[in-house]
């Protein structure tokens, strides 16, 4: 229950369908139900509910769970969390709803943002809600999920895709870093990162689910690039030239960018922009320095240089960012 003067806890509501996957069930219960403000009180409450009436949902496992909401539980969220299930049916098979999950899905209040997790984009195309946007999900089922969702801009190499109020992330544990996301987004880094400890999960992965998809087995002997991301890291304040990091690992600048590629899954440059913006949103949130000062710490020069990546990454700028999450408690949905 919320305090006098404080808003109440940001509603998340998980659509546990039959044939549901255990572990992705939990994630937005692991994650979202262990953010917490400064003053130590709960940012959301996480409830289940089913298709049906309140029962046993079954699982892929040997085990069913028991939902104590029956779907009337959508009306009531700020995000509908859809896990995967193995039981989609036409959905999955012919891009349809079933009467049954339309009907709950009716219950949904527009504006409420709309989440899958792995395959549960499947439900989120066949109800409508991807059409015309960009979205991902399971590697395995990229190529499928295309074909019967022509209008869906599919992106089968990232972790997750947010699109403002409808986010769809990839195969299963890139549930975590999904809520996490969202956590880091409403919220700010600190209690993101504080969730992340909790779980002992690193609070955000590098690349996409690109390194992750079966690739033929590099040569014996064939190097990484993980030296050389240590080396940046520990340099983001300085000029960094691509040639200085291929020389890290002693290949050349096209070896390396393909290596980093696809061991990462975006480029060397890419990944260099989202680190210094990490940064950068750590100094704004957890130091008084000035802006001008965070843009040189962070590695982008100038504070103007360092607004447009932010704005660009964030949507915000700099000021608006420390502004928003300097006491660590956010604004929330």
């Amino acid at each position: 229950m919320a305090t006098p003067g404080t808003p109440p806890p940001h509603r998340v509501v998980v659509l546990a369908l039959d044939g549901l996957l255990p572990f992705e069930l939990g994630i937005p219960q692991r994650i979202f139900g262990k953010a917490r403000d400064a003053g130590g009180r709960p940012v959301y409450e996480v409830v289940t509910c089913s298709v049906r009436p309140p029962g046993p949902v079954e699982t892929d496992a040997d085990f069913s769970v028991m939902v104590g909401n029956g779907p009337e539980a959508l009306a009531t969220a700020d995000t509908v969390v859809v896990p995967a299930s193995y039981e989609l049916g036409p959905v999955q098979q012919e891009g349809i709803l079933t009467p049954e999950l339309a009907a709950a899905l009716a219950h949904i209040r527009p504006g409420t943002r709309l989440v899958s997790i792995c395959t549960g984009s499947y439900v989120l195309a066949a109800a409508g809600y991807l059409d015309g946007r960009p979205a991902t999900t399971h590697w395995m089922h990229a190529e499928h999920f295309q074909r019967l969702f022509p209008r869906i801009d599919v992106d089968a190499d990232v972790l997750f895709v947010d699109d403002g109020d409808v986010l769809t992330s990839a195969g299963v544990a890139a549930g975590i870093d999904l809520c996490l996301h969202l956590v880091r987004r409403d919220h700010g880094a600190a209690v993101a990162n504080e969730v992340a400890r909790r779980t002992v999960v690193p609070p955000h992965r590098d690349g996409g689910q690109a390194q992750y998809i079966r690739r033929p087995v590099p040569e014996a002997g064939s190097a990484g690039t993980t030296a050389a991301r240590a080396w940046a890291l520990g340099r983001l304040h300085e000029p960094i030239q691509l040639r200085d990091m291929a020389e890290q690992e002693s290949m050349s600048v096209r070896t390396f960018t393909r290596r980093f590629r696809e061991e990462v899954g975006v480029s060397p440059g890419q990944w260099l922009t989202q680190q210094r913006v990490e940064h950068a949103r750590h100094l704004l949130e957890s130091s008084d320095l000035s802006i001008d000062h965070v843009a040189r710490d962070a590695g982008f020069g100038t504070a103007q240089s360092m607004r447009q990546h932010l704005q660009a990454a964030l949507g915000v700028t700099p000021t608006t960012y420390r502004r928003t999450f300097r006491s660590g408690t956010g604004t929330g949905g």
